[in-house]
C-alpha cells in the first residue's frame, strides 16, 4: 500500500532515528522488547506485534519478550511472557523498550544490560534511559507509532496476519476504539495498513471484550456504589475486601472504569482501587474524561500519562477528598 501524507511525516521527523533502529534490528542476532508493569492492551500488543514482526522477517533471530503476564488477557488475547535467568543477559543483544518512558514501570530492570537500547513510546518524555529514542504524545497508542515507524523502514517487510492483529489490539484499546481525542487521521491510516493484511475484526473485538457473568456482579457493584461531584467527577471505590467479594485482582479494578464514559453530566471518571502490595500499599487510580486534560492532577497525585487518560495513586482515602476537589477544579 502507498504511505498515506501522516505517516509519511513521521519518516521525515524520526529519519534518523528510524533508520538507525532498522538498522539494529537487522545487526542484532538477539533481542529483547520490553514495556511496563501491569499492563494493558497497548502494552502487550505493541510489544507481541514488534516480536512477531521482527520473528516473521528474520526467522533465525532470538527474539524475547519480558515482564508480567496480564491477569486475564494472558492467555486468552496474548502468549505467555519468557523467563529467563541472568544468565541470557550476559550475551550481546537489543534492548527494545515500548509504551513506557519511566524507569520505574519498566517491567524487567534487566533492559540496562542491553549493548544498546531503544524507547518507542508515545507518553511524555520522563526521564533519559535509551541510547535514542522514539516519542510522540501526539500518537493514541504506542503501537500507532511503532506500526508507522516499521511502514517507514527503507527495507520492504512482512507484516503478517499475527503481527498485525496484535498491533491492531493495542491501537484499539488506547485509542478507546478510536473514540479518545488523540484518534487522529494518522491513527486511521495505520488502521488501514493493519486491516490490509487480513485481520479478522470481529475475532479481534470478541477476543478483546469478552466477559463472563461473574463480570456482571462486578459491574452491578459499581453501578450500585459509585458517587459523582458537584462537578460531574464520577468514581467508584473497590476496597481488597470489595475485591476479594468480588473474586477480582487489583489489576481488574480499572475494567469499569469507561462505564460512565457517555453519561451526560459526568465529565471525568475514575476506579479507585486498593493494592495491598507490601512493597507499594497504595489506592490506584485510573482517570479518564472527555474534554478536561487531567493528566496534570494526576502527576500532582505520583501519576501521570495522557491529556484525557492517566493514572495516580493516594496513601490512604483521607487523600480522596483533595483529589476529587483537584479534578473538580478543572471543572469550568
Amino acid at each position: 500500500m502507498k504511505l498515506e501524507k501522516q505517516i509519511r511525516e513521521v519518516g521525515k521527523t524520526f529519519k534518523k532515528e528510524i533508520a538507525e533502529l532498522e538498522k539494529l534490528i537487522r545487526e542484532y542476532d538477539r533481542i529483547a522488547i520490553f514495556r511496563h508493569i501491569m499492563p494493558d492492551f497497548d502494552a502487550l500488543g505493541t510489544q507481541l506485534g514488534l516480536y512477531h514482526f521482527i520473528k516473521d522477517n528474520f526467522p533465525n533471530k532470538e527474539v524475547k519478550v519480558f515482564g508480567d503476564n496480564h491477569v486475564t488477557f494472558t492467555p486468552r488475547l496474548f502468549q505467555e511472557m519468557d523467563k529467563e535467568n541472568d544468565g541470557w543477559f550476559s550475551k550481546p543483544f537489543l534492548s527494545i523498550i515500548v509504551d513506557v518512558g519511566a524507569k520505574a514501570r519498566i517491567a524487567d530492570p534487566r533492559y540496562e544490560k542491553g549493548e544498546k537500547i531503544v524507547v518507542i513510546d508515545h507518553h511524555p518524555h520522563v526521564e533519559d534511559i535509551a541510547t535514542f529514542d522514539i516519542t510522540d504524545t501526539s500518537k493514541a497508542a504506542a503501537s500507532e507509532l511503532l506500526v508507522s515507524v516499521i511502514l517507514n523502514f527503507k527495507h520492504n517487510y512482512v507484516l503478517s496476519k499475527e503481527a498485525a492483529k496484535n498491533f491492531y489490539i493495542a491501537l484499539v484499546g488506547d485509542s478507546g476504539r478510536f473514540q479518545y481525542s488523540s484518534t487522529s487521521a494518522h491513527t486511521f491510516a495505520v488502521a488501514s495498513h493493519l486491516i490490509a493484511s487480513g485481520i479478522n475484526l470481529n475475532e479481534i473485538y470478541g477476543a478483546m471484550y469478552l466477559k463472563n457473568i461473574d463480570d456482571l456482579k462486578v459491574t452491578a457493584y459499581i453501578l450500585n456504589n459509585y458517587k459523582v461531584s458537584e462537578k460531574g467527577v464520577a468514581y467508584y471505590v473497590l476496597s481488597d475486601q470489595i475485591q476479594k467479594d468480588l473474586k477480582i485482582t487489583t489489576e481488574r479494578g480499572k475494567e469499569n472504569v469507561n462505564l460512565f464514559s457517555n453519561i451526560q453530566g459526568i465529565n471525568i471518571w475514575c476506579s479507585i482501587t486498593e493494592d495491598t502490595d507490601p512493597k507499594e500499599p497504595c489506592w490506584r487510580i485510573s482517570i479518564r474524561s472527555r474534554d478536561y486534560v487531567i493528566n496534570g492532577v494526576a502527576a500532582e497525585f505520583g501519576g501521570g500519562g495522557h491529556k484525557q487518560a492517566s493514572g495516580a495513586k493516594i496513601t490512604t482515602l483521607d487523600e480522596l477528598p483533595k483529589f476529587i476537589a483537584a479534578l473538580d477544579a478543572l471543572v469550568k
